[in-house]
């Protein structure tokens, strides 16, 4: 079959082609339906198929987290139970209203045990706090640096949760001692009505 006859080829009657013609536009056909079919309806499974891949190793990343911690969920119960009495053995410490004042002199006594002098010793306002309320106290004592550790590692030792803060040591020459400035906190547990207040 020649270029010529490729000219003659009547496109109604296709069935009368000669074969190599008609096979080709069998394959040409076959062709564009398969390129329609890949670019109509594949190529969008295809992106699909990625997208689920994807969340399929996102989905079993996510599987494998909780299976670990439904695994270990006795320990995380076990542990919770623990520092919830912890926690309560803390609040524990904090003192409620009645017991503050029996800080305060528990502090004082360890000042004057250590062999301080008291210069000044001033509770200040509460300040509350969300289950808590913080009583910050001004105190300046007179001593020497050994004495001025004592009352310190008292204070440590108290069964009260006490903090020191602001800590300022000077020295007085004439008197030929050391005064310590320091702001002590102890901190005392809210009940249920004071910290609807508070918040």
């Amino acid at each position: 079959m020649d270029l010529s006859e490729l000219n003659e080829l009547d496109l109604s009657n296709i069935a009368n082609w000669p074969l190599p013609a008609r096979v080709f536009v069998i394959a040409l056909v076959f062709a564009g339906v398969l390129a329609a079919g890949y670019w109509l309806d594949i190529k969008d499974q295809r992106t699909q198929l990625e997208k689920s891949e994807r969340k399929e190793v996102q989905l079993r990343t996510t599987f494998e987290n909780r299976a670990r911690k439904a695994a270990n969920l006795e320990a995380y119960e076990q542990q919770l139970a623990e520092m919830r009495e912890s926690f309560g053995a803390m609040l524990r410490q904090l003192p409620n209203k009645t017991e503050v004042a029996e800080l305060l002199v528990d502090i004082s006594q360890t000042g004057l045990a250590a062999g301080l002098e008291f210069e000044l010793f001033k509770p200040q306002a509460e300040v509350p706090k969300e289950f808590y309320a913080e009583l910050p106290i001004s105190i300046r004592v007179k001593g020497d640096y050994h004495e001025f550790g004592e009352f310190v590692s008292g204070i440590a030792a108290l069964p009260r949760i006490v903090t020191v803060h602001d800590v300022n040591i000077t020295e007085n020459k004439e008197e030929g001692k050391l005064t310590m400035d320091i702001l002590a906190k102890t901190y005392r547990y809210l009940d249920e009505e004071e910290e609807g207040g508070a918040q």
